[in-house]
């Protein structure tokens, strides 16, 4: 096995889940960006390992639902599954597909399918996909659903309030595509967010109009740097390229160009950025610059 290219390996490996009967006919078998996280390869790997099952009549790929195992699926029920579906089973579902894969992979099929009952039955809890998109950002938002009451000062309140909003974004990329200010969504939970931060910023004597204004100068570097701290993961759903191998893919690309000697400030640092810190060092900057303005009231 070890002798085997990279690809070949994860064909046996999948091979061999069809041969123990682990995936029967009907069962979705690994995506191109599921092979990547738990074989550690490049997309071109990956994307070979599925062909090759495909060449091998192992699988078949299904528009809606992935690359399934081949051979007649199981017969379905006549009726939708009666218990156990929820509204929280379907919103749960939906954040753990647009996590793994963004919500270009999300379609109610796709959350059916996941849930094994037929699409039908997830409208008896969600109207359609916006419905449903709005129900996803509600819930990862009253997750992490801001104290009450605020810390009485607005630095500590607005750090809490920012700092939260980052993690969300750091643990769900997907959502930074909806929910920008003045973005598609406005669940409760996040307007709930919004109006903390409106309370805490008011309570400085600020008008409501320029607290929007504050919140809008905040809620942005937020947003952006999330997008510049998960840019390599939204890739990963793009391209099927994590972090690491993101920087190991281009490896001879950045060399040749450093070689070039063109760029010696640039290739003079020590590795990427830790957007982490990064974005500590922005906020307390920020928060700064911004101090005057919001203590001056009216």
């Amino acid at each position: 096995m070890e002798e085997l290219p990279p690809y070949a390996r994860i064909v046996a490996d999948i091979r061999a889940r069809i041969d123990d009967g682990e995936l029967g006919p009907g069962d979705r078998v690994p995506s191109a960006r599921e092979i990547i996280r738990e074989w550690g390869v490049a997309m071109a790997t990956a994307t070979k390992a599925l062909a090759a099952l495909r060449q091998e009549g192992l699988v078949e790929a299904v528009r809606g639902i992935g690359t399934v195992v081949s051979g007649p699926a199981p017969k379905p029920r006549k009726e939708p599954r009666p218990t156990g579906l929820t509204r929280l089973a379907v919103v749960e579902t939906a954040i753990a597909i647009a996590d793994a894969e963004g919500t270009d992979a999300l379609s109610m099929r796709r959350v059916a399918t996941s849930l094994n009952v037929s699409t039908m039955a997830l409208y008896r809890h969600v109207a359609n996909k916006e419905a449903l998109a709005t129900a996803m950002i509600d819930h990862i938002y009253a997750e992490h659903s801001l104290p009450e009451p605020p810390p009485a000062a607005w630095r500590p309140a607005l750090e809490l309030a920012l700092r939260t909003e980052w993690e969300i974004y750091r643990r769900h990329p997907w959502a930074i595509r909806l929910t920008p200010l003045a973005g598609p969504v406005h669940a409760p939970a996040l307007m709930d967010n919004g109006e903390w931060m409106m309370r805490v910023l008011t309570a400085e004597g600020n008008s409501p109009d320029k607290a929007a204004a504050i919140l809008t100068f905040v809620s942005s570097y937020t947003s952006g740097m999330a997008l510049q701290g998960t840019r390599a993961v939204i890739e990963q759903y793009d391209y099927g390229l994590d972090v690491e191998h993101w920087w190991k893919s281009r490896a001879q690309e950045f060399r040749r160009i450093a070689e070039s000697g063109r760029y010696p400030v640039t290739f003079s640092i020590t590795g990427p950025p830790d957007v982490r810190i990064i974005f500590e060092l922005g906020l307390r900057h920020l928060l700064d610059g911004l101090a005057p303005l919001i203590e001056s009231g009216s």
